[in-house]
């Protein structure tokens, strides 16, 4: 029995053990749903602290219940490791490691590389790698490949390779990792098929492409569509700003047509780990064909300027109420960098709050999913609502969290920017919209 056949018998008796590199946002939910298909899944991180929570059964991601995880564990299916030697126990091996950029704006390989420098070291033959991490277009072929056939061994016949995009929504109730469509490419069609058969154990759809190249440029392109439809939203803000037009009734107006338009709106800024950074790599890609990827850096200059606006929105309200920042009180609701989660990155209450405190003002926030906020120079705790509104000489609406008591809000400041249309339907001169 050649190799592939062996590993889609593994994969037809479900003994096949998993391995999973990287267990933050993407690898932990996905180490769950192999472990609720009955798969054996050891986790990897080089994170001990993580590696000892999941081992004691307790989860640290909001999406993925602490009871869910101990149950895979108390029942053998789900175990964590720092010991990268382990690799030589699987028979796949998922790579969910960070790609942040540079401050240049160009990809960070160095945790892509590390993890397959680890795997490199102990690839036995017949194993399915899959990247996940985010890229640009061609890592997976330029970048791994080379790396993994150091050894001698061949893709496709000695060990099989394959890119699938990511594509977790942090906090959506209706499409976690199980019900997300998940796209596979391979270096050859042995490969893609193997990918294609192993996620059907335990994800409902699978979407096999023609190769690696185009299954990283799949998730560029859902990110790019985001981020630019973000920025044009975010520009025609400004105009409306200039204009006196409320650019909430705009949309929701144009919103009533049936076909040819789909809403997105504006807000302080981009936050989270993709839509903000992924366009960025095909941007640094194209830049070395010789192409200018000019729509993603113009919508990157405006949405970056939005915490500017925000800020000079706060300036010019305080100025209204008689007020100068410097010495201001001003209440921030919300430093998660969408509702309902607790993930601060790249979120643009960070921004707002540093350019608040350069120009002097006395900055708190509230936020019931991060009680303390130590990022980016910043080392805050939160204060209850109703008394960081009350002591506020306005409060910004920045993170629009469905447990903020909006009437609540209105009632207990004195001025009120609101960047989420939060208080939509609630009438009040206090409040300025975006």
């Amino acid at each position: 029995m050649n190799l592939f056949d062996a590993l889609c018998r593994k994969f037809e008796d479900r003994t096949v053990v998993c391995g999973v590199v990287g267990l933050g946002y993407v690898g932990l939910p996905l180490a769950v749903e192999f472990a609720r298909a009955g798969l054996k899944v050891v986790g990897f991180d080089v994170t001990a602290g993580k590696v000892d929570m999941l081992n004691r059964g307790e989860s640290y991601i909001q999406d993925v219940p602490t009871s869910i995880v101990a149950g895979h564990v108390n029942n053998g299916l789900l175990s964590a490791t720092t010991d990268f030697s382990r690799l030589a126990e699987v028979d796949t091996i998922n790579i969910c490691v960070p790609t942040p950029l540079r401050k240049t704006k160009d990809p960070d390989m160095s945790f892509i590389v590390a993890a397959a420098e680890q795997i490199a070291r102990y690839l036995r033959p017949g194993t399915l790698i899959i990247l996940e991490s985010t890229t640009y277009p061609g890592t997976t072929d330029e970048l791994l490949l080379p790396m993994f056939e150091k050894s001698g061994l061949r893709c496709g016949k000695d060990f099989f390779l394959c890119f699938s995009p990511e594509r977790v929504d942090p906090g959506n109730p209706k499409f976690q990792t199980y019900n997300i469509p998940k796209v596979v490419g391979g270096i050859t069609a042995d490969c893609t098929e193997l990918g294609r058969r192993f996620y059907a154990l335990s994800l409902e759809t699978v979407v096999p492409v023609a190769s690696t190249s185009v299954a990283e440029m799949v998730k560029l392109l859902e990110n790019t569509f985001r981020m630019i439809n973000i920025g044009l939203v975010n520009e025609l803000a400004l105009m409306c700003n200039r204009m006196g037009i409320n650019v909430w009734e705009v949309i929701d107006a144009a919103a009533t047509k049936p076909f040819g338009f789909m809403p997105f709106y504006p807000g302080p800024g981009l936050g989270g780990h993709c839509i903000p950074i992924d366009p960025f790599y095909l941007s640094w890609k194209t830049r070395q064909a010789g192409i200018e990827a000019r729509f993603i850096e113009l919508a990157g200059y405006i949405n970056g300027q939005m915490p500017h606006f925000v800020v000079d929105k706060i300036q010019a309200a305080l100025n209204d109420a008689a007020k100068p920042v410097k010495g201001s009180r001003v209440h921030i609701l919300g430093v998660a960098y969408k509702k309902n989660i607790d993930d601060v990155r790249e979120s643009p209450a960070l921004d707002i709050i540093h350019l608040l405190k350069s120009r002097g003002a006395i900055v708190s926030y509230s936020d019931s999913h991060i009680p303390d906020l130590s990022h980016e120079g910043l080392d805050e705790k939160a204060i209850d609502t109703a008394q960081g509104c009350r002591a506020a000489d306005c409060v910004v609406i920045v993170t629009d969290h469905k447990d903020f008591d909006y009437p609540s809000v209105i009632e207990q400041s004195r001025l009120i920017v609101d960047t989420r249309n939060a208080t939509k339907g609630l009438s009040s001169s206090k409040i300025v919209r975006l």
